[in-house]
């Protein structure tokens, strides 16, 4: 909803906040730990990704997940690396209205035309989440996961 949006927020990840961000892998349903890897290991691959961009999610003054996007400007090529919603915060709408902020920023970076992101194509996994926000299936497979594109 707009008012959720408005509350939703992406911050750099701190030294203070680093901890607390990597905490919130811990709280993800069990059968969740397949189909996004820890935010600890995200952010140690973003560190050697010059490319990766990546920020803590808020609502109000509390962080509830973390959001990581491959950002190319020079290829024009914007992929979602990681979105992570912390279990308690799950069903929320929180995951509808960052891919809205994470839309909101990649119109801004040169050429963009669309957002792609892949998932692992399994029961329980997030395809359902990316098809009801409009992404459609481009046909390839990267890594064992099904790439979707939506269009800006």
């Amino acid at each position: 909803s707009p008012t959720e949006k408005q509350s939703l927020s992406l911050r750099p990840v701190t030294a203070d906040t680093v901890r607390e961000i990597c905490a919130l892998s811990d709280t993800l349903p069990e059968a969740q730990h397949r189909f996004v890897a820890d935010n600890a290991v995200s952010m140690a691959q973003a560190y050697f990704e010059p490319k990766a961009w990546f920020r803590a999610i808020y609502f109000g003054d509390k962080p509830v997940g973390f959001v990581m996007l491959y950002d190319d400007d020079e290829k024009q090529e914007y992929f979602l690396w990681r979105l992570m919603i912390a279990g308690p915060h799950q069903g929320r709408g929180y995951g509808r209205g960052v891919i809205e902020l994470l839309l909101d920023y990649v119109r801004t970076r040169p050429g963009a035309t669309a957002l792609l992101t892949s998932f692992v194509p399994d029961e329980g996994g997030p395809g359902k989440f990316y098809r009801r926000l409009g992404f459609t299936p481009t046909g390839e497979i990267l890594e064992g996961e099904t790439v979707v594109r939506l269009d800006l």
